[in-house]
């Protein structure tokens, strides 16, 4: 047979049999998805509807789970949460202009500026999460800027962060509401985050639209999401704005798979992140028994963010001394590590956790996170930049330059040079400690 590199390697890891703390969120559980779900390959015909002008079972689809989240109107996605962010922002600023954005974003939201020629006003978390986290953007803030630009298209932040960490939804929205500017939330990590104990999905709290990629956390095949929108203005244009973005050619099961599971959050949803809530609870104060605890303040109740540092171990090295123990994380930085259980995980993937996390000893030193530097200058805006011809050249060389790519060192997640802003010496310095040697620049 001719040699298959990718089919092996997926064959080649499922025989390792580890206990899956990662994305998706179906972790591959033989009661999460039909196992004939493949044979739903189908494309647009008559009786199977059409993604992009849905008028038969996809709409009602749609309608279904707009209602279960209380939203007015919900889009299937079978390109990820990234259709839905690109979506989001078009419908905010079809022909550009200025949104305040969170610094702590996805990559696709920057390409998206680029192709919406939208301006950037950055606004930068509050420390407030914990020592190697990026913290939180606070209501004071968003209403600063907004004040300092009231021209602003929208206000745009993530919540939950990569590691669970909520801000303050609520009192953002209200400044939003009061300014009379629609707020959206890249709500990627935080789909089931109306089910549970609380209420904490950012669209129930006053969010305008969210941007929910299901996979993560539900049991949804990679690249199936759901754009949720509150604002009725956004509602009428919505699918041709998907339109703009999204692949002609939709995967079926994937959509099939988002009907599904909503069919789920109706009949158990509640009582199944309820119970996985209880189980998170138990593994959390057992860490923090270990001396790996969680970020402070308001979070994910099902997110494991364990610091691991606090304890002289890095992030790096505890992942793999868990992989050596039969757990995958989902992520690992110098003082972290991050899991991601859901409600298919079983009893036994826990119990292997705890056993892995109770085995856990330090290998090499910890490197303390070091102080950002400070916001460079704007020189071009980020469809400038990344339409610009670049070159790569080394880290020391790029002082002065304008960036043409994104530098995110991780701990702390926040990047600290944008496309478009000029590098600064401090920067260079900065990125050299973690790693980095070289950068793409405008030419």
């Amino acid at each position: 047979m001719t040699e298959t590199p990718l089919y092996t390697a997926l064959l080649e890891h499922q025989r390792k049999s580890r206990s899956s703390f990662h994305t998706p969120g179906h972790k591959s559980a033989p009661d999460a998805l039909p196992e004939h779900l493949l044979s739903f390959d189908f494309t647009e015909l008559p009786d199977t509807d059409s993604l992009y002008e849905a008028q038969g079972a996809i709409l009602e689809a749609e309608q279904r789970a707009a209602t279960v989240f209380g939203a007015a109107r919900t889009l299937f996605s079978a390109g990820g949460c990234t259709l839905c962010l690109q979506t989001m922002l078009c419908l905010a600023a079809p022909c550009g202009g200025i949104i305040l954005f969170d610094r702590i974003l996805h990559r696709s939201v920057v390409n998206a500026m680029a192709l919406l020629d939208i301006t950037p006003v950055w606004i930068l978390p509050r420390p407030t999460a914990g020592a190697g986290l990026p913290g939180r953007i606070e209501s004071r803030d968003i209403e600063d800027a907004l004040n300092r630009h009231p021209n602003a298209k929208a206000v745009f932040l993530t919540s939950p962060d990569y590691y669970g960490v909520l801000a303050d939804i609520p009192a953002i929205a209200g400044v939003c509401q009061e300014k009379e500017v629609p707020l959206l939330v890249d709500n990627a990590h935080g789909t089931h985050l109306r089910f549970g104990t609380e209420n904490l999905h950012p669209l129930s709290l006053g969010a305008s639209a969210t941007a929910c990629s299901a996979h993560k956390t539900l049991p949804v095949l990679t690249g199936g999401a759901w754009l949720h929108l509150a604002e009725p203005s956004f509602v009428d244009e919505a699918k041709r704005a998907m339109a703009l973005f999204g692949s002609t050619s939709p995967s079926y099961p994937i959509m099939a798979s988002l009907d599904l599971a909503r069919a789920w959050l109706e009949e158990k949803g509640h009582a199944a992140f309820s119970s996985l809530e209880q189980r998170v609870s138990a593994i959390r104060l057992l860490a923090e028994d270990l001396g790996f605890p969680s970020p402070l303040g308001l979070c994910d109740p099902t997110r494991l963010t364990l610091r691991t540092a606090q304890a002289g171990i890095c992030g790096k090295d505890a992942a793999e001394q868990l992989r050596q123990m039969g757990v995958e994380p989902e992520y690992a930085d110098d003082a972290q590590i991050v899991l991601i259980p859901t409600p298919f995980n079983s009893e036994e993937d826990f119990r292997r956790l705890e056993h892995g996390l109770k085995a856990l000893h330090p290998q090499s030193p910890v490197t303390a996170a070091h102080p950002l530097p400070e916001l460079p200058d704007y020189v071009l805006s980020p469809r400038q930049a990344l339409l610009a011809p670049q070159e790569t050249v080394s880290l020391s060389n790029s002082v002065g330059r304008i960036a043409a790519e994104a530098a995110c060192p991780c701990p702390p997640g926040v990047p600290v040079v944008m496309p478009g802003e000029k590098i600064t010496r401090e920067i260079v310095d900065f990125l050299r400690r973690y790693g980095i040697f070289a950068m793409k620049v405008v030419k």
